[in-house]
Parts: C-alpha cells; sequence; structure tokens
C-alpha cells in the first residue's frame, strides 16, 4: 500500500474552520456542537456509522444546511454571509447524488462546466475523461452507466473546476479494486500538483489509511475522537482503522 502522509507546520493556514455547530430537524439532534479545523493541504477523513451526522456535516459546509447555531469558515469567509464567494473554489462528489439521466455524460459535464465557467471546456472535459478512464463512454447517455462508472463521472464532475477544496463522499463506491486504487493515486497526485485540500467521508478504512493524514470519528452526531491515523491505532490497540471503526461505533453513548 503507498501511504505518505504529510507532516504540516504548525502554522498552516485553516481552509475549514467550525466552531460550536450543530444541526437539529425538529427533535432529532443530528449533529451537536461540532468543532473541528481542516488546514491547507490536508486530507482529513470524516468517519462514522450510518446516522453519525456526516452527511449533514458536508451539507453545511457546502451551504446546502444552515446550521441550527455555530459557524462555518472556509477560506475565512462566513457560510452563512458569504458562501458564493468561496463555492467556486470547492466541489462535491458523491456517489448518492446523480446527474440528469437522460443527458450524455459529455452533457452533463458541459452543463457543470459551465456553471463553474471552466475555460476550454471541451479540452478539459476531454482531459478528464481520459486521467479518469471513460473516454469511451462520453457520449453515452448518463442513466445507462453501470455504478462504478457512474462514480468515475461523478469525481470527474468534481474536478472540472480544480478546486482548492474537495469534499469527497465515498470516491471509490461500487469500484472494482484495480479502479478503486487507480483513483485513490490519482486523487494522491492531484493533491500533489494541486496543494489541495480534501475532505473525505467513506466506509472503506483501507481507503482511509492509504490517503488521509488526519481522521475525525463521529458518532451520534458529535465528534468522539480524532487524531492521525497511527496515534488511532496506537490509542486503540489495533492493527488497522476498520477494528478502531468498530471499537468507536460500538461504545456505549
Amino acid at each position: 500500500m503507498n501511504t505518505i502522509h504529510k507532516q504540516l507546520d504548525s502554522d498552516t493556514p485553516s481552509v475549514i474552520d467550525v466552531h460550536g455547530v450543530s444541526k437539529y430537524f425538529d427533535e432529532v439532534h443530528a449533529v451537536e456542537n461540532l468543532t473541528f479545523s481542516v488546514s491547507k493541504g490536508q486530507t482529513m477523513a470524516l468517519l462514522g456509522g450510518n446516522g453519525a451526522g456526516k452527511t449533514t456535516t458536508i451539507s453545511m459546509l457546502l451551504g446546502l444546511l444552515l446550521p441550527t447555531q455555530g459557524s462555518i469558515q472556509i477560506f475565512g469567509e462566513d457560510m452563512l454571509r458569504h458562501r458564493y464567494r468561496v463555492l467556486p473554489r470547492m466541489n462535491l462528489t458523491s456517489p448518492y447524488v446523480d446527474l440528469p439521466m437522460r443527458l450524455t455524460v459529455r452533457q452533463n459535464l458541459t452543463v457543470f462546466a459551465r456553471l463553474y465557467s471552466v475555460p476550454n471546456l471541451k479540452v478539459r472535459i476531454a482531459q478528464l475523461a481520459e486521467e479518469l478512464e471513460f473516454t469511451e463512454f462520453l457520449d453515452r447517455t448518463y442513466g445507462k452507466l453501470s455504478a462504478g462508472q457512474k462514480t468515475r463521472v461523478s469525481l470527474a464532475k468534481s474536478l472540472l473546476n480544480e478546486p482548492e477544496l474537495l469534499l469527497l463522499d465515498e470516491p471509490t463506491a461500487s469500484m472494482d479494486p484495480d479502479t478503486a486504487d487507480r483513483i485513490r493515486q490519482y486523487l494522491m497526485d492531484y493533491q500533489s500538483r494541486t496543494g489541495s485540500t480534501l475532505l473525505l467521508a467513506s466506509h472503506n478504512m483501507r481507503e482511509v489509511e492509504q490517503l488521509c493524514d488526519g481522521v475525525m470519528m463521529m458518532r451520534a452526531g458529535a465528534l468522539v475522537d480524532q487524531g492521525t491515523p497511527q496515534t488511532l491505532l496506537d490509542k486503540y490497540g489495533r492493527s488497522d482503522l476498520e477494528q478502531v471503526f468498530l471499537d468507536v461505533a460500538r461504545q456505549e453513548h
């Protein structure tokens, strides 16, 4: 496994600053008093079981949901007041957000490239299709793709604007092991080339160990532990992060 974790300088600026954030849906406390930061150039994992609050947190980072209380700053901008200043500098990929089924892959990517005012969009789309190995189905309708193919197209969509902050929700879902490994290497190369910041939500602990410099563990809407992968392995006396994940998920609330 090619695993290289960066050592960040203490004065590296933060890209994400979340302070005291909660999100309530009537009586449901989806996120409770969440505080964390992610530094520029860092790859951070946001882990937790189903219902832990990961998707709600990512939605608030994107400005799709407003927090009930607390503050979120991205690139130093308050997401409650000035999110449109930073949205062009970030993007999201998720296998749970489908693109229009009747449009071809090329048409879908063209629409999003125009939304982001991507220069030379035809060249950019062709480049991503080649790098992510889906040139052969650029003119196939999105609805006819396999789940793994859709995941690759979603990743390409998220990279159209070369984001400085990339939010990755299960970026290798439904991919075979070989393709998933290629995608992970691609993401590491992308970050190395651009100096971008990555926030990764994944249930693939091998992926987290390979990609991430830091790990945040959520349970029942709260942040319950965090550290480097090695720090958490040492703390829980485990040999891999999957065992740590199970330990945290099964702790009494």
